[in-house]
């Protein structure tokens, strides 16, 4: 059986969305710099549904990759897609010089049920995992790049082994039966080749030290990092319930709607965040993948609170959401 393996320090990570509008795009570069500071393991970048954000989540890939030591993460999504197409995007990814992914299955269109004939070649992210590792193979076993003396010839080349994350559902899955079949998933992409997973948000440490007992009981030995936001506002943290689906904190709402100004508000969500990264980093070292909803304030506070950030890289005080933001 593999080893579990924790680091020696817990980690730490951070989650981007590609920009939609100029102003967005001012916001993420405003924060990119703070981040890139506090020196995380890596940086992951989301995708849009069908490819809906290719080209501008490459842009955020390609501006990490050239400016900055920090790994770059890309998240994939495979319902819909063409197993031609899903080879296209991987290789464009590797060819840029991403070696790291977040494989996921993708959300099905709106108003489709599972069972209609919306997934595409590609029917899981286990297969997606699969898929990354093929193209990589390959591209590392054959180069079309000449050897001298054999114009077109193909040869070696010596590229970098992908790291492969996978999402995990400490509440469930939407679409999940049960916990023992969210675990089974996890398997499945764990014998995939998946090397890394990581958690959809939880607002209860219990709930995330419970889910990883029971996969480590079924033998899950990959490093599981918990998903941490900072929520700093009522209407942001009911608009998150309704797109996760995850049971609403009534407590952390309650707590929320007390304050009386924005700022109130930003400094209760970051105060419960530290309290559920402390918790879960005193249990399990694996580490913290923050969402930062390209935001660097809130999520530096978090980690100055749980002693991961150097004291002497003081952020800024968390501000209040911002509605283009929401």
């Amino acid at each position: 059986m593999s080893t579990i393996v924790v680091p020696e320090r817990p980690t730490f990570s951070f989650e981007l969305y590609p920009p939609r509008t100029a102003e967005a795009e001012a916001g993420l570069l405003a924060s990119l710099d703070p981040l890139v500071a506090a020196g995380p393991e890596f940086i992951s970048v989301t995708y849009g549904a069908n490819g809906s954000s290719r080209t501008s989540s490459l842009a955020v890939l390609l501006r990490l990759l050239a400016e900055t030591d920090i790994r770059a993460m890309a998240h994939l999504t495979c319902v819909g897609s063409s197993y031609a197409d899903a080879t296209r995007l991987i290789r464009e990814f590797l060819d840029a010089g991403v070696t790291s992914f977040l494989a996921l299955r993708g959300d099905p269109p709106a108003g489709a049920v599972e069972g209609d004939d919306f997934l595409g070649d590609l029917h899981s992210a286990g297969e997606l995992v699969q898929l990354i590792h093929r193209v990589q193979a390959e591209r590392e076993q054959f180069s079309l790049n000449d050897v001298p003396g054999f114009p077109n010839a193909k040869r070696l080349a010596s590229g970098h082994k992908v790291t492969i994350a996978v999402a995990a559902f400490p509440n469930g899955h939407p679409r999940s039966r049960s916990v023992e079949q969210d675990i089974d998933t996890l398997l499945a992409k764990q014998a995939a080749g998946a090397n890394l997973a990581i958690t959809q948000l939880f607002f209860d440490a219990e709930d995330y030290l419970r889910f990883v007992d029971q996969a480590r009981a079924a033998g899950v030995t990959l490093r599981i990092l918990p998903g941490v936001m900072p929520v700093l506002s009522a209407q942001r943290l009911r608009r998150i319930v309704d797109l996760t689906g995850e049971r609403l904190p009534t407590d952390l709402l309650r707590a929320l709607e007390k304050q009386d100004s924005p700022e109130a508000q930003a400094r209760v969500g970051v105060a419960h965040a530290t309290e559920l990264a402390r918790r879960v980093l005193g249990e399990d070292r694996a580490g913290l993948h923050l969402y930062t909803f390209n935001r660097h304030e809130a999520v530096l506070e978090v980690l100055r609170g749980v002693g991961l950030l150097d004291p002497t890289m003081s952020p800024s005080p968390a501000r209040s959401e911002r509605k283009d933001h929401v």
